[in-house]
C-alpha cells in the first residue's frame, strides 16, 4: 500500500507542486530570451508592457492547463480506468517537457507557453486521478493517511522544484531550459513503477464487473488473509449501486442526495485557495528582508517555507486516522485566523522596534504549518470519502474545476487587493479563514473509520431531515 501511494504520487501532484514551484526561479532567464528572441525576429525591442503580457501567460496558463486538466481528469479515470488515465497523463508531461527544453535552442517562446499549457493538463489530470485511486484502494482505518499522499507528494514537489532551481544547481542562466524539461523524469519514473501494481479494487468490480481481477487486486494490497472483509464492503457498495453508470458532473447537481456533499466540496476547496497562503509567500522576501537577511540568502531561507509544507504534510498523515478530520482542517483554519492577526499587528509595526520582524518571520512559519495540518493535507481527503463510486469521478472534476479556477481567479485579483489594502488583507483572508471553520465545525460530520457507505447515511440526513 505504501509503495502504491509512490509509485501513483510520482507522476502525481508531485509534478503539480514540482511544476508551480520551478516557474519562480529562472523569471529573469526567461525575461532575457523573450526579449533576445523578439529583436532577432522583429529586428525591434520588446516593449516592457507586452513583456509583462508574455511573461504572464506564460505564468498563468498553467492554470487554465490545470483547469482543462480537471475536467478530463473524472472522464479519463472512467475510460481508462484510475492506473490507465494516470499512465496516459505521463505521455502528456513527456511531450510538455521536450517543448519546454527546446524553446530555446530553437527560438521559439510559443513552445514554451504550449508546454507551460500541456503541463498543466498533467497536472489537473493528476491532481484528480491520484486521489481517486488511493481513496479507492486504502482500507478504511488507513484511508486518511494514505490519502494524505497527495498532499505529501505535492509538497514534495514544491521542495524539490525549490531546490533543483537553485542557481548552483539548474538555476543558472545556462540551464533553465533544462529546469523546466526535468518534469519528464517524474513522468519516466511513473511509467517504470506503477505497472507493476494492479487497478483499483472498486474500479475492477464496480465499473467493470471484472469479480475476479477485484479479488486478485485486494489480495495483492492487503494479503490473502486479510482481503474479504475489503471485498465484502466493495459488494456491499455494488448492491447499492446496483449497476449504475458512473454520472456526468452536471447530473450530481440535480440530485438532493448529493446537496451538501457538494456544497460541502465546492466550500473546503474555495476555501483552501483563498486562504491566505498565496499572500504569505508574497510577503515572504519582505518579511525576510526586514529581519536582515541578504537577498542572496533569501531563496535559501525560502527553502524553508517548502520544508514546512512537507513537514506538516508527514505530520498530518500521522494524525488524521487517530485525531479525524474534523478536528484537523478546523483546528488548522482557526490557527490561520490567529497568524493572520498577529500578522497585521506586525506587519503594521514592522519598523518601529528591532524585535517586530522576527514576530513576523515566526508568524509566517506559523502560518504555513497550520495550513499544511488542516486545509492543505485534508481537503482533497474529503472529496474521495464524501461520495459513492458513481459519482466520485465526477466529484473530482468539480473539485478540481472550483479549485484550478480559485487558484487563476487569486492571481488575478490579489496584486489588487494587496496595493489596496497592504498588509490589512490579512483581515479578509482572517474573515474566510474563520467562516470555513465555522462552516465545517457546524455542517460536516466525522468520517474516520467510516465506510463509503456509512458516510453516505451520515449526510442522507443533512440531504432529506433527521427524521428520513
Amino acid at each position: 500500500l505504501f509503495l502504491a501511494v509512490c509509485a501513483v504520487g510520482i507522476g502525481g501532484t508531485f509534478q503539480y507542486g514540482y511544476n508551480v514551484s520551478i516557474i519562480n526561479a529562472p523569471t529573469q532567464h526567461i525575461h532575457k530570451f523573450l526579449n533576445e528572441t523578439w529583436t532577432r525576429r522583429y529586428h525591434e525591442a520588446l516593449n516592457p508592457n507586452l513583456l509583462t503580457f508574455l511573461w504572464s501567460v506564460i505564468a498563468s496558463i498553467f492554470s487554465l492547463g490545470g483547469l482543462c486538466g480537471a475536467l478530463m481528469g473524472g472522464s479519463m479515470a472512467i475510460w481508462l480506468g484510475r492506473k490507465g488515465a494516470l499512465l496516459m497523463n505521463n505521455i502528456i508531461a513527456i511531450l510538455a517537457s521536450i517543448l519546454m527544453g527546446i524553446s530555446f535552442p530553437t527560438g521559439l517562446f510559443e513552445l514554451l507557453i504550449a508546454g507551460r499549457f500541456l503541463i498543466g493538463i498533467n497536472s489537473g489530470i493528476g491532481i484528480c486521478v491520484q486521489p481517486l485511486y488511493i481513496g479507492e484502494v486504502a482500507p478504511k482505518h488507513l484511508r486518511g493517511g494514505m490519502a494524505m499522499g497527495t498532499s505529501i507528494f505535492l509538497t514534495g514537489g514544491i521542495l524539490t522544484g525549490q531546490i533543483i532551481g537553485l542557481r548552483e544547481l539548474l538555476g543558472g542562466e545556462a540551464y533553465w531550459p533544462l529546469l523546466l524539461s526535468s518534469s519528464c523524469l517524474p513522468a519516466f519514473a511513473q511509467l517504470l513503477f506503477l505497472p507493476w501494481f494492479p487497478e483499483s479494487p472498486r474500479y475492477l468490480l464496480i465499473d467493470r464487473g471484472d469479480e475476479l481481477s477485484c479479488a486478485k487486486a485486494l489480495k495483492w494490497f492487503h494479503g490473502s488473509s486479510e482481503y474479504r472483509r475489503e471485498m465484502e464492503d466493495i459488494q456491499r457498495e455494488c448492491c447499492v449501486l446496483d449497476g449504475e453508470k458512473s454520472r456526468k458532473p452536471w447530473q450530481l447537481f440535480h440530485d438532493r442526495s448529493m446537496r451538501w456533499q457538494l456544497v460541502t466540496v465546492i466550500v473546503t476547496t474555495m476555501g483552501q485557495q483563498l486562504s491566505g497562503i498565496n499572500a504569505i509567500y508574497f510577503y515572504a522576501t519582505y518579511i525576510f528582508e526586514q529581519a536582515g537577511i541578504s537577498s542572496e540568502q533569501i531563496p535559501y531561507v525560502t527553502l524553508g517555507t517548502g520544508a514546512c509544507e512537507c513537514l506538516t504534510a508527514l505530520t498530518c498523515g500521522l494524525l488524521i486516522d487517530y485525531v479525524g478530520r474534523r478536528y484537523l482542517i478546523v483546528g488548522g483554519y482557526l490557527l490561520m485566523t490567529l497568524w493572520s492577526i498577529v500578522l497585521t499587528f506586525s506587519l503594521t509595526y514592522q519598523e518601529l522596534y528591532l524585535w517586530v520582524p522576527y514576530v513576523s518571520m515566526a508568524a509566517l512559519f506559523a502560518f504555513i504549518l497550520s495550513f499544511g495540518l488542516g486545509p492543505g493535507g485534508i481537503t482533497n481527503t474529503l472529496t474521495a470519502e464524501l461520495f459513492m463510486q458513481s459519482s466520485r469521478p465526477a466529484a473530482y472534476m468539480i473539485a478540481g474545476a472550483v479549485s484550478w479556477v480559485s487558484f487563476f481567479t487569486i492571481g488575478m485579483l490579489f496584486p489588487f487587493i494587496v496595493n489596496g489594502l497592504k498588509q490589512y488583507c490579512f483581515l479578509v483572508f482572517l474573515l474566510e479563514c474563520s467562516s470555513v471553520a465555522a462552516f465545517i465545525f457546524l455542517v460536516i460530520p466525522e468520517t474516520k473509520n467510516k465506510s463509503f457507505l456509512e458516510i453516505q447515511k451520515d449526510f442522507h440526513k443533512l440531504n432529506f431531515g433527521r427524521n428520513s
